[in-house]
């Protein structure tokens, strides 16, 4: 049987294609050569820990250090109990080198030791029966919160001083941030300061995505298997659509080999990358989903909402966009701004978003297709200005993000639209204080632009008319539609101002102006 593409958990190479992790690993050796402790961050589902398993096998297997990697995952539920947290902890590093290490290797029974100073004992003992200098990798380290956190962060400095005769050599953290930014109030209100408890680290890491030539290189594992080819095409079209995410590298050619195009004689082609796309958005597996809840929180809202109605961020905590490049939501360019990390994440972000509104749609008779049920923009602009009379403004209040409520209610009501026969899809950019949306149904090809009208006084009729000029000269259409929301304060009741009007931009184009 051949190996498959991994989607879950670490990887490992007798049953999954894999490129190797290390590689991507900055040169630890020298560090722990060193005898010194150090943190590993980056964002879940990038392969932090699988890179750090094949550096602890390969360490040990060079006969130099051991090398292990732990877990202090199943201490999170007792944040507030330091004793039942360390006893957890400690159960699950006996579980976990059962079967991985030699018997000379692995811990011995622990020690009974008073609460708060457990993990520091069963390392000293654990280092005392090792024949080599040991090294201990602690993956999911800012699981733990509040007083279990600081305990065995505390635990893990009062050790340093006796390393190594009496205490790992090196030590290396393993989770989603920062030291620095480890929470330790309940709900995660508050992060360590710069006296933090792990002050004897040396250096931070993070662990960068995949590159074009990495997605080739384990793509074409599957090839040399099966003889399934990916063209370049896919191969490039897979990069820029996650910008080298390792989950979503593998789910996207999992979902095009598993379920598209089990045929291993037919080439996987870009329009099945693109296919697999619109399946895991809309499917929202386990790694998508677990994005969907960070969205509720305040901090991420802070950020998000004002990037996804195009506005300025304005003075936003730069723990909270931390947060969010740390969490994979945003990536920094190399020109230092802030977008969001991939295509993917681009589309899935608002399109969960409007989910609320989505469900609470009342029942739409698709008036918008012709007999051939073929796409009528005309009967489009009529049921969508007769669903806006009737049902708009109260959907309003059942969108997540109050500022770009109107944009989640009309992608709604356009998803509706589409409804598995087409795409929507979306632009948005810091500052330039609009959404942009493709609308792809059959032969029929639809770019909108979303303005909102505020007590600023801008003209969004004027703007909006130059923008959308240049967002359909992309698209290379001569036609679209400019919707505008009145959000001001006095503004004049819905009947009295929905209305359409025809316009023409500067290059000619003839642009549906609905003011909503």
């Amino acid at each position: 049987m051949s190996r498959s593409f991994n989607t879950t958990g670490p990887c490992r190479p007798e049953i999954h294609y894999m490129v190797s992790s290390t590689a991507r690993l900055p040169n630890l050796e020298r560090l722990i050569e060193q005898q010194n402790y150090f943190v590993i961050h980056a964002p879940r589902q990038t392969g932090k820990s699988t890179a750090m398993m094949a550096l602890a096998e390969q360490l040990t297997a060079q006969g130099k250090f051991l090398a292990v990697l732990v877990s202090a995952e199943v201490g999170a539920p007792f944040s507030l109990e330091t004793g039942k947290a360390e006893l957890a902890i400690l159960g699950s590093w006996s579980r976990a080198t059962k079967h991985r290490l030699p018997a000379e290797f692995q811990p011995p029974a622990w020690t009974p030791a008073p609460e708060g100073q457990r993990i520091q004992s069963a390392l000293q003992e654990w280092n005392e029966v090792v024949p080599r200098p040991f090294v201990v990798f602690i993956d999911e380290i800012d699981s733990l919160q509040d007083q279990a956190l600081m305990s065995v962060l505390r635990q893990l400095r009062d050790g340093f001083s006796d390393r190594p005769l009496g205490f790992p050599q090196s030590i290396g953290l393993i989770g989603l941030r920062d030291v620095r930014d480890y929470k330790i109030a309940a709900g995660g209100s508050e992060r360590l300061n710069t006296a933090s408890p792990f002050n004897i680290k040396v250096r931070s890491f993070t662990l960068r995505n995949f590159n074009v030539e990495e997605i080739g290189e384990l793509y074409s594992q599957h090839t040399e298997e099966t003889g399934q080819i990916f063209t370049p095409e896919a191969i490039e079209l897979a990069f820029e659509l996650t910008q080298g995410q390792p989950w979503l590298v593998n789910a996207l050619a999992k979902e095009v080999v598993e379920e598209q195009v089990v045929d291993r004689s037919i080439n996987i082609m870009a329009a099945h990358i693109q296919i697999a796309k619109e399946v895991l958005i809309r499917r929202q597996d386990t790694h998508l989903d677990s994005l969907s809840e960070k969205l509720l929180e305040a901090r991420v809202r802070r950020v998000l909402e004002p990037m996804l109605a195009g506005q300025e961020m304005g003075v936003t905590p730069n723990d909270d966009r931390q947060y969010l490049i740390d969490l994979g939501l945003l990536r920094r360019e190399d020109s230092g701004g802030l977008v969001v990390a991939n295509p993917i994440y681009r589309e899935i972000l608002p399109r969960i978003l409007a989910q609320g509104a989505q469900d609470n749609l009342p029942q739409i008779s698709p008036s918008w297709l012709n007999a051939n049920g073929e796409l009528d923009l005309e009967s489009l602009r009529s049921a969508f200005m007769a669903f806006w009379l009737q049902h708009g403004e109260p959907l309003l209040n059942s969108a997540l993000y109050h500022e770009i409520a109107p944009h989640l209610v009309l992608m709604a009501f356009l998803h509706r639209v589409v409804n598995g026969g087409g795409t929507l899809e979306r632009e948005y950019a810091i500052g330039r204080d609009r959404m942009d949306l493709c609308l792809r149904y059959g032969s029929v090809t639809l770019g909108i632009e979303i303005k909102v009208q505020r007590d600023d006084r801008r003209n969004q009729l004027v703007r909006g008319l130059d923008q959308i000029d240049g967002y359909l000269a992309r698209l290379g259409l001569d036609s679209g539609w400019l919707v505008i929301f009145d959000r001001r304060e006095d503004v004049r009741p819905i009947e009295e101002r929905l209305r359409s009007e025809l316009h023409s931009t500067e290059q000619g184009r003839q642009i549906t102006v609905i003011f909503a």
